[in-house]
């Protein structure tokens, strides 16, 4: 297994530029979180200081690259403003573009819902993807610099991204802003944003807090209880593959931070498990896994084969720590356990090469392989923090 991720992501970082000066940079956020976290785990597992570097240098070029104007722009510089001494040492501080491969739309452009999903600008839950991943580097390499990037971040996608209109309705975040973050692309609510800008910040709460030594770092107290809001009365299902695999990903998350003792919310760990709940089951009466792969999308696929291998993880959480769950929620994540057999199917499928020759896959090559990479080696994409064995509650 290790040595299929291998394989994959050293390929990955030949191919986008990253290892290799014969490909010109090819950065995508989505993908290229990821890719952080799966160079993170390979470095993890051999004691390999390799696959460090290139989780570094991948950092470095996604800030260089999606934290400046593109280059058919005739805006040049950080996306942020800023000077370019200033730039380097806070490269978040405008966001990160997408890395489409069309430019934005104008203020005044006609939208075209089509060609929209081709162009450039912000997307709120690959900012998220991207703190996280800025987290896990943060806590594997012990260099504070990268939490502080993850929370700069965090503090200017909060601000941009939420709005209140009309003028007196609740607060919501947008769904997509322009690249220089002045103006709405998209001004719908992704579903799932205001829990995954929750939990995030929460994340990135736990590892500032214990950071040791050092500057001190900024807090999240306002974005954190302004997210809590956003989420009220929300429902969380999705038959969405993709999706799914987000809400488990996120049950991960918050059962780490609760057995943790950072976080005390038992209603957000019982809603997330009744989501998930529902929406596998829902899945699986409906999923159409034995079309053929020309009909099928593998990143979305993968996505639930991912947020599938932290079941087992939440087990673990729940025997070490049953005293900060619900006493019946050991039966409800036994019945999530009852799916890990689709996630080892979808995972399986996508790892033959005969189903890799389809457009499908090769149109979408860089997220397909490193998310198949993350799928079969899961571990720093799925972890937040090492849990202490006892801590003191706080009220979040």
């Amino acid at each position: 297994m290790t040595a299929d991720v291998r394989q994959i992501m050293l390929e990955f970082a030949d191919q986008t530029g990253i290892s290799s000066t014969k490909h010109p940079p090819r950065r995508y956020l989505w993908t290229d979180a990821y890719a952080v976290c799966n160079f993170l785990s390979l470095y993890r597992r051999t004691d390999n200081d390799e696959y460090k570097q290139l989780a570094l240098s991948l950092i470095d070029q996604v800030h260089n690259v999606l934290g400046r104007h593109r280059q058919d722009d005739p805006r040049s510089g950080w996306i942020s403003g800023l000077s370019e001494e200033l730039g380097r040492n806070h490269p978040t501080a405008g966001g990160l573009r997408i890395g489409k491969k069309l430019n934005e739309r104008g203020a005044n452009d006609a939208f075209d819902d089509r060609l929209e999903w081709d162009r450039d600008g912000q997307y709120f839950h690959y900012l998220t993807k991207w703190m996280h991943a800025l987290a896990r580097t943060s806590s594997v390499t012990g260099e504070s610099r990268y939490c502080r990037w993850a929370l700069e971040l965090a503090q200017v996608a909060h601000a941009r991204f939420t709005t209140a209109v009309p003028t007196g309705a609740p607060k919501r975040l947008l769904w997509k802003m322009s690249i220089d973050l002045s103006y709405p692309l998209v001004p719908s609510t992704g579903v799932h944003d205001p829990l995954d800008a929750y939990i995030t910040y929460n994340e990135l709460g736990l590892h500032s807090e214990r950071r040791e030594g050092g500057d001190s770092l900024p807090g999240l107290d306002a974005e954190i209880a302004e997210a809590a809001a956003m989420m009220a009365g929300h429902r969380w299902h999705t038959d969405d593959s993709l999706g799914l695999g987000g809400l488990l990903f996120d049950m991960c998350r918050v059962f780490q931070l609760t057995a943790a003792a950072y976080l005390k919310n038992s209603s957000i760990v019982a809603a997330l498990t009744a989501a998930t709940t529902e929406s596998l089951n829902s899945f699986a009466a409906h999923a159409r896994l034995s079309d053929p792969p020309e009909y099928r999308l593998a990143f979305r696929e993968l996505g639930l084969s991912i947020g599938l291998k932290a079941v087992p993880k939440l087990r673990s959480i729940l025997a070490s720590h049953p005293g900060s769950f619900a006493d019946d929620l050991q039966q409800d994540i036994e019945h999530l356990a009852r799916f890990i057999p689709l996630g080892e199917a979808i995972e399986h499928f996508w790892s033959q090469k005969k189903n890799q020759q389809v457009r499908t896959w090769l149109d979408h090559l860089d997220i397909n392989r490193v998310m198949l990479a993350t799928s079969l080696l899961p571990d720093e994409f799925l972890r937040v923090a090492e849990i202490p064995p006892t801590r003191r509650f706080s009220e979040r």
